[in-house]
C-alpha cells in the first residue's frame, strides 16, 4: 500500500501546473477512497483464496474416500458372475457299450435331449502386489446347475470323458455351491533387472485365445494357452524372457512344466507314475492389431483314468504342436488355429483291452491328429452389438487337452468331426463402475456332427460312427455314442 501512495504522489508532479491550484483536501480525499476501494478488493481477493483452499480440501477428502472404496493401491479385487440357460437336444448311434463291469450291452440310437439347463456360475479375482515387482494373483469359482447339489448327473459322464469331475476340472464343470480355487499363483517380473518373468503356482491355463473371442473377454496376458491346446486347470511353473526388438513388437518366450497327476507311494498303487506335463511357447509378434503364437507341447506318463490312483496306469506320452494367428481389421476380429497331435503308446492297456488310441484288435501304434479351428467377430461399436460365426474340425485320431471347456455337451475343440457355432452378444450401455465394469447378453446355437467315437477321450481305438451297430464292430464302447448334437444357450454375463 505504501508503495502505491509514492508512486500516485510522484505522478502528481507530471501534472500540468494548473493542477497544483487544486484543493490539497481534495487530493486527499480522493486518495482515501482509492486506499478503502484497494483494501476491498484485497479482502475480496482472500476471500476468494479462502473459498479454493477448502474446495480443494473437499476434493482431496472425496479422492480419498474414492481411494479407500476402491481398497489400496496394492490390492485390486474383481470378478465376474453369469446365468446360463442351454436347451439340449442330440441322437445316439447304434452301438456296443461297455456296462463298466467287464460285459457289454447292444443299444439302440434314440433321441436325447435337455430342454432346460440352467446355470449359475461366479468368479472372485484377487490381485496383490506383495513387494516391487512381485504380485500374488488368485481366482476363485463356483459353479452349479440349478436344483443340483454335490452330483450332476445331468453334466457328467453322460456321453464323454472330459465331463468328468477331477482337479484339472474342479470349477469348470458344474458342482455345487462351493467357492474352489481355479488360480493361485505367484509372478516375480523384472528379475536382475532383465524382461525375465518367473511364476509358479496353480497355473492361468484355461479360457485362451482365441475362445476369449466368443466369451466376450480380454485376452489372457503372457500366462494364457491357446484353447485349441489346452484348458486345463494344472499346477505348475513359467520361465519367461520378453526381448524388446523394435521389429518384433511384444514378442517374447516361455517354457512351462506342469503336473497332472500325483501318483503319491508306489509300489501300492500298482506302479502308477506322475504325469508331467511340458511346454515351450513363442510369441514372435503381438500388437493390438495382431497376434502370432507358435506352440510345442507334450503329456509324460499320461494316465488311463484321471480320478484313480489305484487301478490306473500310465499309458504313453503325447506331443501337440500348433499355430495360432489372431488380427484386427477395423471391427472385424479374425482368428485362426492349427495343430497336431502325435501319440506315443507303450505296452499298458486299461481293462486288459484298451491303451493310448488302440485296442487289442490293432495293437500298439503311434497315431497322428490334426485340428483346425477359425472364425471372427464382427462389432458394431456403436449400438454394443457383436456378431460372430466359428468352426472346428478334428481327424479321426485327434486328441486335444481341453477338459475344462465351458461347452455343455463335450469340448468342442476336442470333435472327431466338426462343429459350427454362431452367437449374437449385446453389451448394456452402462457407464461402467468397476474397473472392469461390463454387462452383456450372449444368443447362441452349436451345431456338432461327430464322424468318429472317442472325441476329448485318448483311450481305446476311435470308430467311424456310420459303421457301428448294435454288434461292434470292435470292442465296446466306453459311453453311449452321440452322433448329432445342437446346443441353443443365453447367458447374462457381468463383469466387475
Amino acid at each position: 500500500m505504501k508503495k502505491l501512495l509514492v508512486v500516485l504522489v510522484s505522478l502528481s508532479f507530471l501534472l500540468p501546473l494548473p493542477s497544483f491550484a487544486a484543493d490539497q483536501a481534495d487530493i486527499l480525499q480522493k486518495i482515501e477512497a482509492l486506499s478503502r476501494e484497494l483494501n476491498q478488493l484485497k479482502q475480496q481477493m482472500q476471500e476468494t483464496q479462502k473459498k479454493e483452499t477448502t474446495k480443494e480440501k473437499r476434493i482431496t477428502a472425496v479422492e480419498k474416500k474414492a481411494e479407500e472404496a476402491a481398497g489400496p493401491s496394492w490390492l485390486k479385487i474383481g470378478g465376474d458372475f453369469r446365468a446360463r440357460v442351454d436347451s439340449l437336444s442330440g441322437k445316439t448311434h447304434d452301438a456296443l457299450v461297455s456296462d463298466g463291469s467287464g460285459g457289454a450291452n447292444a443299444t439302440a440310437g434314440k433321441d436325447v435331449k435337455n430342454d432346460s439347463l440352467f446355470t449359475n456360475r461366479f468368479g472372485l479375482n484377487i490381485i496383490a502386489k506383495a513387494t516391487e515387482d512381485v504380485t500374488v494373483i488368485g481366482r476363485l469359482l463356483m459353479y452349479k446347475v440349478w436344483g443340483m447339489g454335490n452330483t450332476n448327473p445331468v453334466t457328467t459322464n453322460a456321453f464323454f470323458a472330459d465331463k468328468t469331475v477331477f482337479d484339472g476340472t474342479t470349477g469348470h464343470i458344474p458342482q455345487d455351491n462351493l467357492l474352489r480355487v481355479d488360480q493361485a499363483f505367484v509372478t516375480w517380473s523384472n528379475i536382475a533387472d532383465v524382461p525375465v518373468w518367473f511364476s509358479i503356482g496353480r497355473r492361468p491355463s484355461t479360457g485362451g485365445v482365441p475362445g476369449n473371442i466368443r466369451q466376450n473377454l480380454e485376452r489372457i496376458g503372457t500366462g494364457g494357452v491357446p484353447s485349441l491346446l489346452v484348458d486345463y486347470a494344472f499346477d505348475g511353473l513359467t520361465l519367461g524372457y520378453a526381448p524388446d526388438i523394435n521389429a518384433l513388437p511384444g514378442a517374447y518366450a516361455k517354457v512351462c512344466y506342469g503336473k497332472g497327476l500325483d501318483s503319491g507311494f508306489r509300489p501300492q498303487n500298482n506302479n502308477l507314475k506322475d504325469t508331467y506335463l511340458f511346454g515351450f511357447d513363442v510369441v514372435p509378434y503381438h500388437t493390438e492389431n495382431l497376434h502370432v503364437e507358435l506352440n510345442w507341447n507334450r503329456g509324460s506318463d499320461i494316465f488311463a483314468r484321471p480320478d484313480l490312483i489305484t487301478g490306473n496306469t500310465n499309458v504313453g506320452e503325447i506331443d501337440w504342436y500348433g499355430t495360432t494367428v489372431t488380427g484386427r481389421v477395423g471391427d472385424l476380429n479374425l482368428f485362426v488355429s492349427g495343430a497336431i497331435s502325435k501319440s506315443h503308446p507303450n505296452d499298458n492297456t486299461y481293462g486288459g483291452a484298451y491303451g493310448l488310441l488302440w485296442d487289442t484288435t490293432e495293437g500298439k501304434k503311434s497315431h497322428s491328429g490334426k485340428a483346425i479351428y477359425l472364425g471372427g467377430r464382427y462389432d458394431i461399436k456403436s449400438i454394443g452389438t457383436k456378431i460372430g460365426a466359428e468352426y472346428n474340425h478334428g481327424s479321426k485320431d485327434w486328441i486335444t487337452f481341453v477338459p475344462a471347456n465351458d461347452d455343455i455337451w463335450t469340448g468342442k475343440l476336442g470333435t472327431r468331426g466338426d462343429v459350427y457355432e454362431v452367437y449374437l452378444i449385446q453389451e448394456l450401455n452402462k457407464k461402467p463402475i468397476a474397473n472392469r465394469g461390463k454387462a452383456f447378453f450372449r444368443l447362441g446355437y452349436q451345431y456338432y456332427d461327430f464322424e468318429y467315437t472317442g472325441s476329448n477321450n485318448w483311450m481305446g481305438a476311435p470308430q467311424k460312427i456310420s459303421d457301428l451297430t448294435q454288434a461292434g464292430p470292435g470292442l465296446p464302447q466306453f459311453f453311449e455314442v452321440l452322433d448329432k448334437a445342437s446346443n441353443i444357450y443365453l447367458t447374462f454375463n457381468v463383469l466387475f
